[in-house]
């Protein structure tokens, strides 16, 4: 069945990068990006390895970075640095919680495009920086915030729908022994 988590959620990355590079509504409306990768990345570091993690991470900024002006793969190492420090401390985090998944949401959605700003401007490039970069941080952080509960929601019906259930308990009891002579005896 791990395959078929790591085809779904690679198919989700790929399929919410496109939706947020042809959807332009939130853009017009909000003058800011929604960014669906760092939702998705929290729900990965959480429940999945570290190798399904930087998978995601080279797949999701591939993607991204493909229907971006960005240079091809400069979103990878945010998105996979993010990604490994939420699932190195996923054994202290109280994920089921809904405040833990709006504080990692808000926390990812703000730190990975902070970390592509910053690699940028290593880089040599001159990204367009302004004050409306703090109002699309905040944008993409509060986004980010609200979409990881439902990206968290939106796997548990897929695991619902197609994981197999687990089987009911039977009326056997292993500690009981059936003994046959009583019925042997009577039939002879």
């Amino acid at each position: 069945m791990k395959w078929f988590r790591a085809i779904t959620i690679l198919s989700a990355a790929w399929l919410g990068v496109f939706l947020q590079a042809k959807c332009g509504i939130t853009r017009t409306l909000l003058a800011a990006q929604l960014d669906v990768l760092p939702p998705l990345l929290v729900y990965t570091a959480l429940t999945s390895t570290v190798g399904m993690v930087a998978l995601v991470a080279v797949w999701g900024g591939l993607c991204l970075d493909a229907l971006s002006a960005n240079p091809l793969g400069v979103s990878i190492l945010p998105l996979f640095v993010v990604g490994l420090a939420i699932n190195r401390g996923r054994g202290l985090i109280l994920h089921w919680q809904i405040t833990a998944r709006l504080a990692l949401g808000a926390a990812a959605g703000a730190a990975v495009p902070t970390l592509t700003v910053l690699l940028l401007l290593t880089g040599g490039h001159n990204p367009l920086l302004s004050w409306g970069s703090v109002w699309q941080l905040l944008v993409m952080s509060a986004s980010a915030a609200v979409l990881t509960p439902a990206v968290f929601k939106l796997f548990e019906l897929v695991d619902c729908a197609f994981a197999y259930r687990p089987a009911g308990a039977t009326s056997f009891r292993h500690d009981r022994e059936i003994r046959r002579d009583k019925v042997l005896k009577e039939a002879e």
